[in-house]
């Protein structure tokens, strides 16, 4: 298997959020009903909110499938925004939205990538930031990666993480990262193990 790539798309409010994977096997069972059930869960996640109800996440498998399986080439996969036509006059790839300019938003908000954004890519309208930069785009993540992406199923794959530092608190638990089996995983998954 080659190295796996990712790259995602999309605005918050525009028309779909698009995730498109590379280095994928070719033969690997995969459906849109395998994706269903991690983008399902995501949407009962804590600190869901009123756009949960709006949205339901249906994946559509653009291109690296046929007839339930990977081809070996890249993997493309959509998920419309259902709330886009709310937000069709101020979203819209087009130009010419609500007959002339729409305002800018010019405050960041804090705690969020819209100073950083705005400093990277020279934006005056910070919406071009926050749109990208929001909790819907992780949908594309659940879809390509989810807990156990069903591509790496037959491979036996495993993905794991844990916090290791939060600011000046640290995890001092000796660890051989060159040995999975040194990580005790039900204590990580408890809020005991996770910080001290």
């Amino acid at each position: 298997m080659g190295r796996l790539g990712f790259v995602s798309a999309g605005e918050s409010h525009g028309p779909a959020e698009v995730c498109i994977l590379t280095g994928v096997p070719a033969g690997l069972a995969l459906t849109c009903e395998h994706i269903s059930g991690d983008l399902l869960r995501r949407r009962r996640g804590y600190g869901r909110g009123g756009r949960m109800a709006i949205e339901d996440d249906a994946v559509r498998i653009l291109s690296g499938v046929r007839h339930g399986y990977t081809l070996g080439t890249p993997l493309a996969l959509l998920i419309e925004n259902k709330d886009f036509d709310t937000w069709r006059p101020i979203m819209q790839p087009e130009p010419g939205a609500l007959g002339g300019a729409v305002p800018a938003l010019t405050v960041p908000r804090p705690g969020h990538a819209d100073m950083a954004g705005a400093a990277k890519y020279a934006h005056t309208d910070l919406r071009n930031v926050l749109e990208r930069a929001s909790a819907r785009e992780t949908v594309t993540r659940v879809a390509g990666g989810g807990r156990r992406p069903p591509f790496w199923r037959p491979l036996r794959v495993t993905v794991r993480a844990r916090v290791t530092r939060m600011g000046t608190t640290a995890d001092s638990t000796p660890v051989d990262y060159l040995n999975p089996a040194s990580i005790d995983w039900k204590r990580v998954g408890g809020l005991a193990g996770c910080v001290r």
